[in-house]
This record gives C-alpha cells, structure tokens and sequence, in this order.
C-alpha cells in the first residue's frame, strides 16, 4: 500500500513524545554482545537523562531477544530468517510510534534497525529519508563479500541491489524501502574497509557522502550539510557508534576506529542539527558492545549526555523572550 501524503499538521509540529523502544538483536552481527546494549543504557541512566530534558518519555520496553549463532546454513547471510523476522516486527512497531509530535528513539542491536525504522516511516505515511552515520557504507550483499554478516549490508537491502537476499528486502513491505536521493551518508571513512562493489554502487547510483574528515573538522557543518542533501520533509537518523574514535568512546563492536573518527562531543555537534530539525522523526542506535564499553566507564555516560542535549527541545519564542 502507497505511503499516504502527509497532512501540513505533520510539519513543525513542537516534539512532545519521545518513545524509546530497545531491539535487543544480534543475529545479523558479528557475534553476541550488541543484542546487549538496549539494557545497559538503561541502566547507565538514558530514560532519566532523557527525562530531564522536559520530554515525555515513554519506555516501550524490548521487542524480541535475538542473540547472534553461528548459521552454516546461510554462510554468507548469517541468520537470515531472524534478522527478516526483527526487520518485520520493528517496522510494524515503528509505525505506530512515528508520526507528528511523536518521536522515536531505538536501541540496537545490530544496524539492519535502520531498514526497520525506514519501513516504520513508511506505515506513518512518510517518505522514507535517512542521515547514516556511520564509518561504512554497509552496501555489500552475500554476493560482493564472504563476510556473512548482514550488519554490513543494511543499506543494500534497503536500496534493494542486486544480490541482496529476499527475505530482508521484503521484510518490511514493499522493497526498495529507500530511493538513493533519499540517504546521505555522514561521517564514512572511505579508507577504512569499503569494498570497490561499494564504491562502484555509490558512484552508480549518485548517493551522497559527507565524510569523516569533514565531520571531524566541523561537526556542526557537516550535519547541516548532510541534512541540506534530503528533502524537506521528515526524516530520521542512524548511529552506529563505530562512527567514533574507538580511543575516546570504546563502545563499539568494531575496534578498529582507533585514533580516526569524531570524539563523543563532536558527535553531539552533529546530531544537536541533526535532531534539532523538527522534521526529524527519530533515532536509531547500532552496534554498541558493553562488553566493550566496560573498559572505560565514562563512556556511556557521555554517550547519554550527548543524547539528552540533542533531544532536549528548543525553547518555544514565548520562552527565549523571557529569557
């Protein structure tokens, strides 16, 4: 079924729901440890810090548990038929909770949530737009890598290129789920791992990047640049904390963004432009390994900081007069 336009009430409307809902899935990743995260920002203090930004938040609780094994059967699209099934089920979760003056925050989880909130977008009656920040550009299929893990081909499925599985394409409805003009990547090191598939696709396909030197030079320009490459219509975010210095914020399944990539703060710079848009409809969260994050215990923490700040809502023109 076609995405119904969007009524004008859905523009600019003031945020006063932010939904928090965890999808606590490793199946498509590495290996176990991701599915992990959604509980252990909880019990860093996120619902409190977000809370203290004045928003009513609303813990939707988990969606289903789905831990990452080794799948012989499917050697180049590991665990398939789960990360199809969690596809399905956030998507029909997202679209319900997207929508005006409503927002969303989901905790991954491998980054195959992106497709999943994409898809929700969709059910609400949006186009579908995305800001991917991320270090890669997860445009692999089982037919360009033997790497296995469907983390890295999230972006492929959504596009629907050639080689990507049916069984995620479709998971969330009507595939492709986005149209190139509708992603912009934020934060890509195109040095670090990038398949010459994924280059020759990107050029292919016209699909614009602003990347880690620019983030990390001047964070806030670059997100409003990646902002200025969508429409003006709604939106949402993907983080994959990979995106980061792994030496200032080790919290990532990925360990190999050591000494590259923007610092926790500069990634607030980013995502204050990013979610301070009023047409931005949410967030999605991938790849944070507390396994990981346990060596260094002021990293989520400020990880929840910065999100409290991006979230916190601009004061109204009533208010910055009084002040």
């Amino acid at each position: 079924m076609a995405p119904t336009p969007l009524d004008a009430v859905h523009r600019n409307v003031p945020t006063t729901r932010l939904t928090v809902l965890g999808v606590p899935n490793s199946a498509s990743a590495y290996c176990m440890g991701v599915e992990r995260a959604p509980a252990a920002l909880r019990e860093a203090g996120l619902l409190e810090a977000l809370s203290a930004t004045g928003l009513e938040v609303v813990d939707a609780g988990d969606l289903t548990m789905r831990p990452w094994r080794p799948d012989p059967r499917h050697p180049f699209a590991q665990n398939v038929d789960e990360e199809a099934e969690a596809t399905a089920e956030l998507a029909a979760a997202a679209g319900t909770l997207l929508g005006k003056g409503r927002r969303l925050l989901v905790l991954g989880g491998s980054c195959v949530v992106a497709i999943g909130v994409c898809a929700g977008m969709r059910i609400a009656g949006a186009r579908p737009q995305l800001v991917y920040l991320d270090r890669h550009l997860d445009l692999n299929t089982p037919a360009s890598t033997t790497e296995g893990s469907l983390s890295w081909m999230g972006m492929a499925h959504a596009l629907g290129l050639e080689g990507a599985v049916p069984e995620l394409m479709d998971a969330a409805g009507r595939s492709p789920i986005l149209a190139p003009a509708d992603l912009v990547y934020l934060g890509a090191d195109l040095t670090d791992g990038t398949t010459q598939w994924e280059r020759d696709q990107i050029e292919a396909l016209g699909i614009e990047i602003v990347g880690q030197a620019a983030m990390c030079a001047d964070p806030t320009r670059a997100a409003t640049r990646a902002r200025g490459h969508l429409a003006d219509e709604p939106y949402v975010v993907h983080l994959d904390v990979d995106v980061l210095d792994f030496l200032d914020a080790p919290i990532a399944e990925n360990v190999n963004g050591r000494n590259s990539g923007p610092t926790i703060s500069a990634l607030g710079r980013s995502l204050a432009v990013l979610i301070g848009d009023p047409q931005c409809w949410g967030l999605s969260i991938g790849q944070l390994d507390p396994n990981h994050a346990a060596s260094d215990p002021t990293a989520l923490p400020r990880l929840i900081g910065t999100l409290g700040a991006a979230f916190t809502p601009a004061p109204s023109a009533g208010e910055e007069l009084a002040t």
